[in-house]
């Protein structure tokens, strides 16, 4: 399993996670949005800039989901970064969401200053909950009422990884590349 940057023939895939409720699964259908979106932003900057980026999940040819990062700032001079993942359901239960967040803590640690990483998902999301623990995130809390889906109002469990508390070989290793691909 490899992240690579995103290209042209990968929007398909990105769109189905905005108007197909199938593809992104029980936690993350939030409702109808633009699908054009992900084009547009793709021929600004590629899908990755100062504030965040995306990168796709593959194995082989096979496209499994994406990786994403957006910034978020904790006072007027530092952020850290949060994270996510989204996988097609052909991904999803194989450990793929682990190993892929695992290659982007590397990847986040290796290429920007950030002490900081730090992920949420609803606390009905177990699966999601034992990808970041093995991943290296430690739990921190519950947010109540976070997220409006589906009706309700959701809580949220935050996660963090902290620079020092992955292994300092690991974490600012260069991620092995393959033509611009993190393997």
């Amino acid at each position: 399993m490899i992240l690579r940057p995103v290209v042209e023939e990968d929007l398909s895939v990105l769109e189905r996670f905005l108007t197909d409720p199938e593809a992104t699964g029980p936690f993350q259908w939030l409702g109808w949005s633009d699908p054009g979106r992900w084009r547009r932003r793709w021929a600004q900057d590629g899908l990755l800039n100062d504030d965040g980026g995306q990168l796709m999940v593959t194995t082989g040819t096979d496209r499994l989901g994406f990786v994403a990062w957006r910034k978020v700032m904790t006072s007027r001079s530092s952020y850290c970064w949060n994270i996510g993942a989204q996988l097609l359901p052909d991904g999803r239960g194989r450990g793929v969401g682990t190993q892929a967040q695992r290659l982007l803590v590397r990847y986040l640690f290796a290429h920007t200053p950030v002490v900081r990483l730090e992920a949420d998902t609803e606390t009905e999301n177990i699966a999601e909950q034992r990808a970041l623990e093995k991943s290296g995130f430690t739990r921190e809390g519950v947010l109540r009422s976070t997220v409006f889906r589906d009706g309700q109002w959701r809580d949220v469990v935050r996660y963090s990884v902290l620079r020092a508390e992955i292994a300092s070989d690991e974490a600012l290793e260069e991620p092995r590349t393959t033509g611009g691909q993190l393997a």
